[in-house]
């Protein structure tokens, strides 16, 4: 796998470098509200730009990517530069499409190929293209860092570079300090790389099984008018009254296994595992697909089922199997953002609109297009009919 420079940041890092910048990350996000009532403000106020721009596309079939890209991106957003995006702001559109086109370098064939032989790293190919994009994404993100070191006031900081800058100062003595501009750089880089592209692919392939699925989408929306109506937004309260879309939620992830083996790791000692030892230093890959298909969690792990996740009653039930944010301490560290801004773009979709596929939902295909690292969906077209 490609990496990015010196290793820094969330992804990518290792060791002492990860502890400090995951532990301080996690202190930040917490106290600008993830799980709470000001980041849900922040995905309704998106969800809301969403439906908006979905009535823009006129009943006509449209792709939905980008769409659904913008809610994560902008809610990134509003937590580290405390400003969004208009969905039609070009500086906007090719931010995003750097980071696109870094998922498709990162998932080609010619960086497996380096990754296992790195010689060819000196050779003409993609992978200049990525480091030519990390440096565009790089410029970006400095500009806003500016922006931030000309107004910043050390007692009131209002989002995730503030802090970030203060704790740079406080630490400016400490050779030890994992603080630096570099480190702030790559996290704000990881925070929007995986923030993303994960959720908005999740949804995608989400809404492409509701299309193949009219039956259960008529069960969610049937949920939604019984607990939310259609004269009120969705909130998070409403989750818990909503069992049925809560599994429809785990099991669209669990069915689609977007990341079947996450990036590699390694061991910081020596191990002793089911009769194994796994010497110190050694890289292991974790698969996920074993626990998300297990025959034994899930009866029919091929189908897409929400009553993998409902009891006898029709009440959700809860899995240990169920991994999709992967597991251990380094799980994916926005799991509560993710899992808010996917229940509040879902029901808003299916509060405003019907979904409708081009073609008879028999004859959609929704077998996922392997590329590299990540199950993604079939490109494809839908009607949103508003309702």
């Amino acid at each position: 796998m490609l990496v990015q420079p010196l290793l820094k940041g969330l992804i990518f890092s290792n060791g002492e470098i990860w502890e400090q910048t995951r532990r301080f990350s996690l202190m930040i996000l917490r106290s600008l509200g993830m799980g709470k009532k000001t980041i849900e403000d922040r995905i309704q106020e998106e969800a809301l730009c969403l439906v908006e721009a979905l009535r823009k596309t006129n009943w006509s079939p449209c792709d939905p990517n980008f769409l659904l890209a913008c809610v994560p991106c902008n809610v990134i957003s509003a937590v580290i530069f405390q400003h969004r995006f208009d969905y039609n702001d070009e500086t906007f559109i090719g931010f995003m499409k750097n980071f696109q086109r870094i998922i498709e370098i990162l998932t080609s064939p010619w960086i497996q190929l380096c990754s296992a032989y790195p010689a060819l790293y000196c050779l003409p190919g993609s992978h200049n293209e990525y480091f030519k994009i990390l440096t565009e994404i790089k410029v970006f993100i400095l500009k806003e860092i500016k922006r931030h070191q000309e107004s910043l006031n050390l007692s009131n900081p209002q989002d995730f570079i503030d802090y970030f800058l203060i704790k740079m100062e406080k630490e400016k003595h400490n050779k030890r300090s994992e603080y630096s501009m570099d480190n702030m750089i790559a996290t704000i880089s990881d925070l929007f790389h995986a923030g993303t592209e994960t959720t908005s692919s999740t949804m995608k392939y989400g809404l492409f099984l509701l299309l193949k699925h009219p039956e259960v989408t008529a069960k969610v929306q049937e949920e939604i008018a019984h607990v939310i109506g259609s004269h009120r937004s969705p909130c998070m309260k409403d989750r818990s009254h909503m069992p049925y879309t809560e599994a429809v939620l785990h099991e669209i992830q669990r069915h689609i296994d977007l990341i079947p083996i996450p990036l590699p790791r390694k061991t910081t000692q020596d191990v002793e595992f089911r009769g194994y030892r796994i010497p110190k230093d050694t890289n292991v890959m974790i698969c996920l697909t074993s626990v998300l298909n297990d025959k034994k969690e899930f009866p029919h792990p091929e189908k897409f089922d929400p009553g993998h996740f409902l009891d006898e009653r029709g009440n959700f039930k809860k899995s240990d199997y169920f991994m999709a944010f992967s597991a251990g301490k380094r799980a994916c560290i926005g799991e509560g953002l993710a899992r808010m801004e996917m229940f509040l773009i879902l029901t808003n979709i299916l509060q405003h609109f019907t979904l409708k596929p081009l073609v008879n939902p028999e004859d959609i295909d929704t077998t996922p297009v392997q590329s590299g690292l990540l199950s993604l969906p079939p490109s494809y077209e839908i009607c949103f009919i508003p309702i």
